[in-house]
């Protein structure tokens, strides 16, 4: 059903459908629109869709104002420009002051491709995860990504879901139960537990295959909620293989990889081995070069994988 569409014309597909049913949903936009795949909404709703130009902050502090009257804003841009660019009104108007604002970051990490070190944000989910109330979602593909926003809507506070706007590769089908704050296991493995999160999910389905042909059993466990991290499911799922990687398209400080580790730190220290972009700004290049320049294909997830499976043999 959605296999075929990019991740952003679903986000305008379903927000149209629940705009449609819900009239206090609208949405904010600056100036990035076609973008971000939500033009079209202004056609339907044009006293409930707005563009507020290159003003960010601005478009925060609207959704803000809305929020306290009832609404309930969705407001996007590239992820760097809905954080980063507005972390204090995040903060101030919408967190501190609970209003039930939506926030959209898309091309989050290495997907800003061409767009180059501005627009690259692998600093997104730390900036937004050190704040109180906000939830961090990042689906892996377009059939989570339309489960997802209905639950959303109907969830009070504030949400940063991450978006990448090209297709992604197919995780699941329409029989997926979505949960908010779960998490969801996609293959069984006794030797290593993966936990992946966006588009870094394919990447670590593929090492799955890889090292299952080699003999290792790797638990590949999609995290599309980062903040707040399910910990019993965390801690579950690494005592049954006594090792994890984390893997992310983000710097491994301040994202997946300190959240899993703060958890196991406090609760089941076992060796954590990280796949992510370790403490550089981003480039101009195209997806598949950074991900290769990052360290973030698969092949770099089998040899994560191979360190912590040895530390955890004492190697």
């Amino acid at each position: 059903m959605y296999e075929n569409m990019e991740m952003r014309a679903v986000l305008g597909q379903e927000l149209c459908a629940i705009m449609r049913k819900n009239p206090d949903v609208c949405v904010i936009d600056a100036d990035l629109a076609k973008a971000n795949g939500t033009i079209a909404l202004r056609d339907e709703f044009p006293d409930r869709a707005f563009d507020v130009g290159v003003a960010e902050q601005n478009m925060a502090g609207v959704a803000a104002g809305l929020s306290s009257y009832g609404f309930i804003p969705f407001i996007g841009s590239f992820a760097p420009f809905a954080t980063r660019r507005i972390c204090d009104q995040i903060a101030v108007c919408i967190c501190y002051a609970k209003q039930n604002v939506k926030i959209i970051g898309s091309d989050p990490g290495v997907a800003a491709e061409l767009n180059g070190g501005t627009h690259m944000s692998f600093e997104d989910i730390g900036v937004l995860r050190s704040i109180p109330g906000m939830v961090i979602f990042e689906p892996c593909d377009a059939m989570q990504l339309a489960k997802a926003l209905s639950v959303i809507s109907e969830y009070y506070g504030p949400v940063y879901i991450r978006l990448f706007r090209k297709k992604a590769a197919p995780v699941f089908d329409d029989s997926y139960q979505f949960d908010l704050f779960g998490t969801d296991t996609l293959t069984q493995g006794k030797d290593v537990t993966i936990f992946a999160t966006g588009i870094l999910v394919e990447q670590a389905l593929t090492a799955e295959k890889l090292l299952r042909k080699r003999g290792i059993g790797a638990m590949v466990v999609n995290i599309h909620t980062i903040k707040p991290l399910d910990a019993s499911a965390v801690c579950n799922a690494a005592a049954k293989t006594g090792c994890v990687v984390t893997c992310e398209n983000h710097n491994i400080l301040g994202g997946l990889n300190s959240a899993v580790s703060e958890i196991l730190a406090a609760h089941s220290p076992l060796p954590v081995e990280a796949v992510g972009v370790r403490d550089h700004f981003g480039e101009v290049a195209p997806q598949s070069y950074l991900m290769e320049q990052y360290g973030l294909i698969d092949t770099d997830i089998i040899k994560a994988c191979e360190r912590a499976i040895a530390r955890k043999q004492g190697g």
